[in-house]
């Protein structure tokens, strides 16, 4: 068997989880730096840093409040969709239901009808049958 070959391009996604355990070493290593090399005194330093931190803090609290709302609006949309794509099967499956009840009325109606007919034809059929053969007492006389 031939191989063929498939030049159509491949894109490879690669996930990295050094986020934030690099971010939070950075900070560590800045931070010890920072009171190395500071030319402040220690209490300037320390309030320098008690700033740093409290902005720090705020900034991650900003991010988290995003990313929940981020996380809360993707919820929703997901739900929405759930739920739509629930009542469009649902709503199909009330069609089907509804199809299926009027095509069983419908086969008994022709069920009906046939029957009405054939029992008609047989009515007729007797009753020519009876009226060809002659009767007893026209063969007695």
């Amino acid at each position: 068997m031939p191989h063929v070959r498939d030049d159509r391009p491949v894109v490879i996604v690669e996930k990295s989880s050094g986020g934030l355990g690099g971010f939070l070493l950075g900070l560590i290593v800045g931070a010890g730096a920072a009171l190395l090399l500071a030319p402040q005194s220690g209490e300037e330093t320390r309030e320098v840093l008690r700033t740093r931190g409290r902005r720090l803090r705020a900034d991650i609290g900003a991010k988290a409040g995003e990313l929940q709302d981020r996380v809360e609006h993707g919820f929703e949309k997901a739900k929405e969709r759930v739920e739509e794509e629930f009542e469009s099967a649902r709503q199909t499956l009330k069609d089907k239901r509804a199809g299926a009840q009027d095509a069983l009325e419908a086969g008994k109606s022709a069920v009906h009808s046939a029957r009405d007919e054939l029992e008609r034809k047989l009515a007729e059929s007797r009753s020519a049958r009876s009226k060809a053969r002659p009767s007893d007492d026209e063969t007695n006389a």
